[in-house]
């Protein structure tokens, strides 16, 4: 098996000594009403490294994931935010974990790539929310472990990095074509990124910052859909890695957390904020913990701030206003890792699954209200 499978499925059983003096807290930074974490209902099984995705109806479908060590899932559950609760759906063609799922303008869910417990996988299925079944599509250009996905403007989806076997991060990127639904290849980027971030900019760019090849790195490009192709942009101040990145309100893009090696230590509090129109990334006032293994994307909430859960027991949220973070009400059991938040169509936040410190994934929930 490749080092990088045995790294992300070995962090869950190792290491938890040292990953447990990793979180620091600090006095908060502002005070105020920053919302509140309450328990749900749990999941059906315990999942990390899984997806979840608000259906064009307002429900959630969770896919894939894992139990814990070689313990991959093809099962899929639905949460419903009228009853609270999860059912199950049809099952993937495939068990992964690490993989991406993005919503289609046409309501039905893209699953495709990451690892499948011998390796990374080129495969790809839509999962139809009428019919609950998932169907085999064609496949990925390459096979990917933990890439990035993101929709562009014109409803295509772009794939970007990833790790293939023998821990060989990739620069390649790729196009799902979403008439065609089939895959192309695009431009690729200038250095091989996995564990790295990607936002769509109001221009229609895309942002794609940090992970790490041969080394963690603080390098961003751009990716232009209009020309197929990425061009560098300024730096972070920070090399980083697992960390989570949102989209501002104004356009400016919040990168926050993440670590500075690939191990459970040197994990971070720093925050940044990238400016489209300089090209540059700006130091903001830290986060409450420091954490990392979080959700690609933090969360727009309704009144513009951002949520960043995940890799803590507390839930950070950042007030563009007074450039601070602030931590909501209530607290996770662990500092999940890998789990995933789902913004639902009221408002309010579904935070799922990932590991602790310990052997074993989660199967419970918590809901965020701003």
């Amino acid at each position: 098996m490749n080092r990088s499978l045995l790294f992300l499925i070995t962090s869950i059983t190792i290491g938890f000594a040292m990953a447990a003096t990793t979180f620091r807290t600090s006095p908060l930074s502002i005070t105020g009403n920053a919302g509140s974490l309450n328990s749900a209902t749990p999941m059906l099984e315990p999942r990390s490294g899984h997806t979840a995705t608000l259906l064009s109806d307002g429900r959630v479908l969770v896919a894939g994931g894992m139990r814990g060590n070689q313990d991959f899932y093809k099962s899929a559950e639905i949460y419903d935010p009228s009853t609270g609760k999860f059912q199950p759906t049809g099952e993937m063609h495939q068990r992964r974990v690490g993989h991406i799922a993005v919503l289609l303008r046409t309501g039905k869910v893209l699953v495709a790539g990451g690892w499948v417990g011998d390796g990374e996988t080129d495969s790809a299925e839509l999962y139809d929310p009428a019919s609950g079944q998932f169907t085999l599509i064609a496949k990925l250009t390459s096979p990917r472990g933990r890439p990035i996905a993101t929709m562009l403007t014109n409803g295509d989806v772009l794939i970007a990095g990833g790790e293939k076997r023998n821990n060989e991060s990739l620069a390649s990127a790729e196009i799902f074509h979403v008439k065609s639904l089939s895959f192309g290849p695009t431009g690729s980027m200038h250095h091989a990124r996995v564990s790295h971030t990607a936002n769509l900019l109001n221009d229609g760019r895309v942002l794609v910052a940090g992970g790490y090849g041969d080394s963690i790195v603080s390098s961003a490009e751009l990716y232009d859909p209009k020309t197929g192709t990425f061009a560098e942009t300024g730096s972070m101040g920070t090399a980083r890695c697992k960390h989570t990145a949102g989209l501002l309100p104004d356009g400016r893009v919040l990168i926050a957390g993440g670590s500075e090696s690939r191990g459970w230590d040197r994990n971070l509090s720093s925050a940044e904020i990238y400016d489209p129109h300089t090209g540059k990334f700006t130091a903001a006032s830290p986060m409450n913990d420091s954490r990392f293994k979080l959700p690609d994307e933090a969360v727009q909430l309704a009144s513009g701030k951002l949520l960043v859960a995940g890799g803590s027991r507390k839930v950070e949220v950042f007030d563009p206003a007074s450039g601070k973070f602030a931590v909501a009400a209530g607290q996770m059991s662990d500092p999940w890792h890998f789990m995933t938040e789902t913004k639902l169509r009221d408002g309010s936040v579904l935070l799922a699954g990932g590991y602790p410190n310990g052997p074993q994934a989660t199967t419970k929930t918590w809901i965020y209200r701003p």
